[in-house]
């Protein structure tokens, strides 16, 4: 009997190339539309520059790649007091503080919706995922109306009688961007973790209760661990775009004590500085790696061993 043709399980008539041929187009389009245009990054952050003009030459031959622009960038991000360095730690504390901040407003949200909205669980779920109907930058020129010193945060702050003269927000507070960034992909946070926490067997909380568990307990030794992996997939999905963002942070405060590196990566293109910017988003993608690699490995142990490996 040919290969692929006998009838031992249904459907394995087809070929062998049948189904991953499904792949096929995401696949030509993974290539297209990232190893390529990575690919050219490459080549101009490890190209040379044109004498006259000053322009990036892109050098497509690895073995004619030049590594001396992309080790004088990575020197200025060691170096203290370099503009480098200050973004790269302007970018760690904003994301890792709005971070934390979309947990803490994420998990309690998704956790009501879950367990306690009832009848009301779609108008809730329709409520947090309104915003991806509306244009970030809308959002974000909303937030500046608000924040404006005769905006309504202001009034209602004199109002309560908290500030005697405007807070000027815009004026370059790392507050009023991490506030901006917190606000932009909390809902990010809120889904993954709903579906976790829906999933979980109410059977299971039950249970706990039943051996003398209090909520409290049952909380932190079911629900908590049983919803580990959504808070990380959570976490990644929120931090990973938040590190090359750069929209929030000029709209809100655009001051270089706020600039965070997706700034300075575009103010390297939009200038003469193409080369820098091309090895300071290698710089970046570096860095993320390492988390992704953590993520991917407890999702790997996770799925082989269940929550508790």
């Amino acid at each position: 009997m040919p290969e692929g043709s006998g009838s031992g399980t249904r459907g394995s008539w087809f070929p062998r190339w049948f189904w991953p041929s499904f792949a096929a187009p995401a696949t030509i389009w993974l290539i297209l539309l990232f190893v390529v245009p990575f690919y050219v990054i490459l080549s101009i952050a490890f190209g040379r520059l044109d004498p006259i003009f000053l322009t990036p030459v892109p050098v497509y031959n690895p073995v004619r790649w030049a590594f001396g622009p992309f080790r004088d960038v990575l020197s200025q991000i060691v170096a203290g007091g370099s503009v480098y360095r200050a973004a790269f730690v302007h970018t760690a504390l904003f994301v890792g503080t709005a971070t934390a901040l979309c947990l803490a407003i994420g998990y309690p949200v998704a956790y009501f919706i879950a367990r306690h909205a009832g009848r009301f669980r779609t108008p809730f779920l329709v409520a947090f995922v309104a915003p991806f109907w509306i244009s970030y930058m809308m959002r974000m020129l909303a937030w500046i109306n608000l924040l404006q010193p005769n905006g309504y945060v202001n009034r209602v702050l004199q109002g309560l009688g908290l500030v005697h003269d405007p807070i000027l927000w815009l004026n370059g507070k790392p507050i009023t961007v991490i506030l901006g960034l917190t606000y932009g992909y909390v809902p990010y946070m809120i889904l993954p973790l709903f579906g976790s926490l829906d999933r979980i067997d109410v059977s299971t909380l039950e249970a706990s209760r039943d051996l003398g568990a209090g909520q409290l307990s049952t909380f932190l030794r079911v629900t908590l661990p049983l919803s580990r992996q959504a808070i990380l997939a959570g976490v990644v999905i929120v931090a990973l775009p938040m590190f090359g963002d750069y929209f929030t942070t000029t709209l809100l405060a655009g001051t270089r004590g706020t600039a965070m590196i997706g700034n300075l990566i575009v103010g390297s293109m939009q200038s003469s500085l193409v080369q820098t910017g091309a090895s300071l988003v290698l710089i970046l993608l570096a860095l993320l790696i390492v988390p992704m690699l953590l993520y991917l490995r407890s999702t790997s142990r996770a799925a082989a061993g269940g929550f508790g490996a």
